[in-house]
């Protein structure tokens, strides 16, 4: 067997695992619902609209809160690294703020922008941001020292600095923080969904399907998730490693 599926071997003997609990009587098949019940689900909710509604929700609110946060993080991240006056007086509050758990922001969140969109919104933003500062400080720290003072020698602009230097010194550690935040943006679109409770969403699909005891509806939603998590991140890596091509002719 070639190793391209041996890793197909695991998944396959879990799905055969399930479908015996399914078939062992009608108690475990509460619990452990078909593979035609899952799949019949899954047509129920595509069917009805539902399915590709939660879907659109959750990646719009993923990619746009993803984008935005990474933004400012870079941005915060390379003056942080390239200021020492900025990071003197911000670093400090920054390392405090990003000590604090993405989630016990909830009740803070909830009370400043409400339990709506805005406030889902925000919360993949902040699980973007700090990913990408962190990185971005990182790739920008390592540039050496002398180049930045061959840069105020010539009395080169700040922007031409960040641009010209600064971000193409760091880019391979920044697309790496891009990458990470992704993941996160995702996990927190889905999860601001679950404990906002309000709003379109595959988060909030599950907890109606949780509500009416629909166990397949549930699994599609998560199945769901997983796939698109990780068509997302393959895509992601894929262009990280396009961006970065020109390091193999280096």
């Amino acid at each position: 067997m070639s190793a391209r599926w041996k890793g197909w071997v695991l998944p396959i003997a879990l799905l055969v695992l399930w479908q015996w609990q399914a078939q062992r009587g009608e108690l475990y098949a509460s619990i452990f619902p078909s593979l035609q019940q899952i799949a019949a689900g899954a047509a129920e909710l595509w069917n009805s609209g539902e399915l590709a509604g939660a879907v659109h929700s959750s990646l719009r609110r993923a990619v746009l809160g993803w984008s935005s946060g990474a933004l400012a993080g870079i941005a915060v991240g390379l003056l942080l690294a390239l200021c020492r006056p900025v990071d003197w007086l911000f670093g400090p509050l920054f390392n405090a703020l990003r000590q604090v758990p993405l989630f016990a922001w909830i009740p803070l969140v909830g009370l400043w922008l409400g339990r709506d969109e805005t406030a889902r919104l925000f919360m993949v933003q902040l699980a973007a941001f700090y990913p990408c500062l962190l990185h971005a400080y990182e790739g920008a720290a390592k540039v050496e020292r002398r180049y930045l003072d061959v840069a105020q020698v010539l009395k080169l602009s700040a922007r031409t600095r960040i641009l010209k230097l600064a971000l193409p010194a760091a880019m391979p550690s920044i697309l790496s923080g891009v990458s990470q935040a992704l993941a996160v943006a995702w996990i927190a679109a889905v999860a601001s969904e679950l404990l906002f409770a309000t709003g379109p969403g595959l988060g909030n699909s599950m907890l109606m399907a949780e509500a009416g005891a629909r166990m397949d509806l549930v699994l599609v939603c998560v199945a769901l998730i997983g796939v698109l998590g990780y068509a997302m991140n393959y895509a992601a890596s894929r262009a990280g490693a396009y961006l970065l091509r020109w390091r193999d002719s280096v």
